[in-house]
């Protein structure tokens, strides 16, 4: 089971570079993410959010990959793989995966103007490690599944208490 972990950031450049931080961290397999976006409140109260997992390109590439195959059995592999991909993209369109759209929009609401919010969907991770490298961005926890006392131990670690 994932956790989920919301941190709040002074402006968008530093969660920005949480984010990039998180797939430097993903190759030293010391963090995996089922999900992640990153949400931000412009000075002039415009909400924006950016997702990092697209389900229509998934579900294109898994399309046109099925649709190749299946095209090869009727002798039309491109025809395949055209319709396949199509048939995907709506199909990955459809589908929200992850964290939820309506979820990150409501906490993203309640950003003040300037702020910035990254939302991560942790399947498994070497915590110390991960609070160490956050630390000098001074995230704070806007809201987890954690349990309260890894919450709690969770801010601590992030204050460098």
């Amino acid at each position: 089971m994932a956790d989920l972990v919301v941190l709040g950031f002074a402006d968008r450049e530093k969660a920005e570079a949480v984010l990039r931080l998180s797939k430097e961290l993903s190759r030293q397999e010391l963090l995996d993410l089922e999900d992640a976006a990153l949400a931000w409140r412009t000075m002039d109260g415009k909400i924006h959010v950016k997702q990092t997992y697209s389900t229509t390109a998934t579900g294109a590439a898994g399309g046109a990959l099925w649709g190749s195959l299946f095209g090869l059995l009727f002798l039309m592999p491109v025809f395949g793989a055209a319709v396949g991909a199509a048939t995907g993209a709506v199909a990955g369109k459809l589908t929200d995966i992850g964290i939820n759209d309506a979820f990150v929009k409501e906490i993203a609401g309640t950003l003040e103007p300037g702020r910035a919010a990254v939302f991560a969907l942790v399947r498994r991770s070497t915590p110390d490690r991960v609070r160490d490298a956050l630390r000098p961005f001074n995230p704070s926890v806007i809201r987890t599944s954690l349990t309260k006392e890894r919450e709690e131990e969770l801010v601590s670690a992030l204050q460098g208490v």
